[in-house]
């Protein structure tokens, strides 16, 4: 009776931090910042101007400019997917308004694959982002081993949930251990570009040179609070299924 009601604990918490994870990697607030800077352009293609494609047609760099007035910021925020831009009025709080605001006409978004290290616009690689490229590979191999472990280890308790073997509560424990560990340490990486390498530089990146004296604000978003918020429960149930398949094992 202990060891099904353990079970059944360390099941709940194992699918509520694995939910957390894929809410946090498919979602694009984990920064969120917002900025002065007025109008932003940026590229809706990175080839360069100038090459040709398979039927030997000259490619464009195709641009989308928004102009933002004086009296209004230019919100932006970003995840593993997506990076976007748009116009807030200067009293809205910019967590909330990635939340609760209708999707304006003036957002402009681009693929964020390799965030959370600055992706280039323009010319590759790009002489600003050098120093930090090396993480861009960590970050994406760490969020897809973690998201690997986590959906490894539910299979594996699924698939002993009759108490038939503790060999398999052992190891689907074990990777919900690992899966926690992974994401930690993305969030450490994460928390060390936030605080180390200059956010404010990289969030105006191109229009830093329209800005002299730009004020930008740079906050931690939701995206990042749900990952660190199932960490610990990810913890928890990979102890508590380790546990029980010790119990397990202990009881034959």
């Amino acid at each position: 009776m202990r060891v099904g009601a353990a079970a059944l604990a360390g099941g709940i918490f194992g699918a509520v931090g694995t939910l957390c994870f894929f809410v946090a990697f498919g979602t694009d607030y984990w920064l969120v910042a917002s900025d002065n800077c007025g109008q932003y352009t940026w590229p809706m293609q990175t080839t360069p101007t100038g090459e040709k494609d398979a039927n030997g047609t000259e490619i464009q760099l195709e641009e989308k400019s928004v102009t933002v007035s004086p009296s209004s910021l230019a919100l932006h925020h970003e995840g593993f997917f997506w990076r976007c831009l748009f116009q807030v009025e200067p009293t809205t709080h910019a967590v909330l308004a990635t939340l609760f605001t209708n999707q304006p006409e003036s957002k402009v978004c681009i693929h964020g694959y390799l965030f959370p290290l600055p992706v280039a616009l323009g010319p590759v690689p790009h002489p600003s982002y050098d120093a930090t490229a090396v993480f861009r590979g960590f970050w994406t191999v760490l969020i897809i081993l973690g998201l690997v472990s986590a959906l490894t280890g539910v299979f594996l308790l699924v698939c002993g949930v009759p108490f038939f073997s503790h060999q398999l509560y052992k190891v689907g424990g074990a990777f919900l251990i690992a899966s926690a560990c992974l994401f930690l340490f993305m969030l450490l990486l994460y928390v060390l570009w936030m605080e180390v390498v200059d956010v404010k530089r990289y969030v105006l990146q191109e229009r830093s040179k329209m800005c002299p004296d730009p004020e930008v604000s740079v906050l931690y978003g939701l995206s990042f609070m749900v990952a660190a918020a199932g960490v610990p429960l990810e913890l928890i149930s990979g102890l508590v299924f380790m546990l029980v398949g010790r119990a397990l094992r202990a009881s034959k």
